[in-house]
């Protein structure tokens, strides 16, 4: 709305205003154009998409790791969006004046789930309003180094950009509010533990922050890696070494559909890798001392 005002799209009372903190008087005719969407500059590449749903408002779809949302420096090809732009053809939202897929909210590269996109500005517009408000469900699967010492706890605790490293956010008090719920699902040999991490807001890195702050950064996560690891069994070692994602994947997405109302609920299983890592740490546990032995 700032930029189309700053570049002359509104006038009052048929003057051109171009200062988006004037403030308008009651009576006064307001009136603002806005231009169609220009086309976005990127060339569609044809890609497979696991699909959930579809209709001509949104798609729902399941993202593997390793696939970058959004064109950036170092991926100008290859992206979600490229493939969208050849999936949805002349279906695109146009928010921010861009015609574009309607990426709404994004994973992370090396995460991966449900992702939901819209296809028009209206819908684009009903999904954000969602996400504002917090009232869509999103529970994640993780796998995290050490068992939480409760089965279940909330998390609320600011991030913002870290002070010193801008890669990375951090808990910086006057952060944005950030609000996790986690809950144990299982404790793999008290080396790692699976949790599943439903979000209240909707911060950068919220899950990968949260869990780091209370003492269990998630597996495979090279920006917030534990200053001591654990000591693994070698077979678990070796495959937590290997990974080449985050053990991180958006399992759950609730939201009311934009234009019929109707709540949508979808489930995506973890990658088999999730189970794979448990077992080699349920498998590699050191066996219980006899009874009466003391466990030196």
């Amino acid at each position: 709305m700032q930029e189309l005002i700053r570049g002359g799209g509104l006038r009052i009372d048929g003057q051109v205003v171009t200062e988006p903190g004037r403030r308008v008087k009651a009576g006064e005719t307001v009136r603002l154009e806005v231009p169609p969407a220009a086309p976005l500059d990127l060339v569609p590449e044809a890609m497979p998409l696991s699909v959930l749903f579809e209709d001509e408002h949104l798609l729902v779809l399941d993202k593997p790791a390793g696939l970058v949302v959004h064109p950036a420096p170092g991926h100008d090809r290859g992206t979600l969006v490229h493939a969208l732009l050849a999936h949805c053809g002349g279906s695109l939202s146009g928010i921010g004046g861009v015609q574009r897929p309607g990426i709404v909210h994004r994973i992370d590269k090396d995460v991966s789930g449900l992702l939901v996109i819209a296809k028009h500005d209206r819908a684009h517009v009903g999904l954000a309003g969602q996400f504002a408000v917090h009232s869509v469900e999103r529970t994640y699967d993780a796998l995290v180094f050490g068992v939480p010492a409760r089965a279940r706890d909330r998390i609320e605790a600011p991030i913002a950009r870290h002070p010193r490293d801008r890669k990375r956010m951090a808990i910086v008090e006057g952060g944005k509010r950030a609000v996790s719920d986690y809950r144990l699902v299982a404790a793999g040999g008290g080396v790692i533990a699976r949790v599943a991490v439903t979000l209240h807001t909707g911060r950068t890195h919220q899950i990968r922050v949260h869990m780091t702050a209370r003492g269990h950064p998630l597996l495979g996560d090279p920006l917030y890696r534990p200053r001591h690891r654990p000591r693994l069994p070698p077979p678990l070692r070796a495959a937590v070494d290997e990974l080449d994602r985050i053990a991180l994947h958006a399992a759950v997405l609730g939201f009311d559909h934009p234009l019929t109302g109707e709540r949508l609920r979808f489930e995506s299983p973890a990658p088999a890798g999730f189970d794979r890592l448990m077992r080699l740490a349920t498998e590699g546990a050191a066996p219980a001392p006899p009874h009466g032995t003391p466990d030196r």
